[in-house]
């Protein structure tokens, strides 16, 4: 599914619940939230898109605890959760989704390139996470990958709570 069109079903659905959105994003650098707001209309449904690249912005904008960063690394579970509900915490959002990545070139034996950490909060939830490996298919393929299934799994939580 072109990610126009899955853009256009996730605020379709968002719209239909009265539910905000926001984003954090890292190894993305704003994608998701672009291909959301490339959607005409998407103003109603769309609350703030936050992109933390660095661990500081990550600690700044969105509470994410240093320790945590210095224990787990940026690219960790750990790491994808904290973002998700400093975002919905900072935010008029009923939804937050962050990730953050290895987009490549490059990684390490233990975070290759294509690893993708995944948060994706919502108001009175636990949050949920999951880490993906694209493998290493290319910075630019890994980050179009990651906003098409970060935009599933705002999907996937619409729909189990229409």
């Amino acid at each position: 599914m072109a990610l126009l069109t899955r853009a256009a079903d996730v605020l379709a659905s968002a719209r239909a619940q009265s539910i905000r959105l926001a984003t954090a994003e890292s190894c993305t650098g704003g994608l998701i939230f672009a291909a959301l707001t490339e959607v005409p209309g998407s103003s109603d449904v769309m609350d703030r898109g936050f992109i933390t690249y660095s661990n500081d912005a990550k600690t700044e904008m969105l509470g994410v605890d240093r320790a945590l960063i210095a224990r787990h690394g940026a690219v960790s579970p750990q790491v994808a959760r904290a973002m998700a509900e400093g975002a919905l915490e900072r935010s008029g959002a009923g939804i937050a989704v962050a990730v953050t990545g290895v987009a490549g070139p490059g990684g390490t034996a233990t975070k290759p390139e294509g690893m993708v950490c995944f948060g994706l909060a919502r108001s009175n939830k636990k949050c949920q996470t999951e880490t993906l490996y694209f493998g290493a298919v290319g910075r630019a393929e890994v980050r179009k990958l990651t906003t098409a299934h970060a935009l599933g799994l705002i999907a996937q939580t619409l729909s189990a709570s229409a």
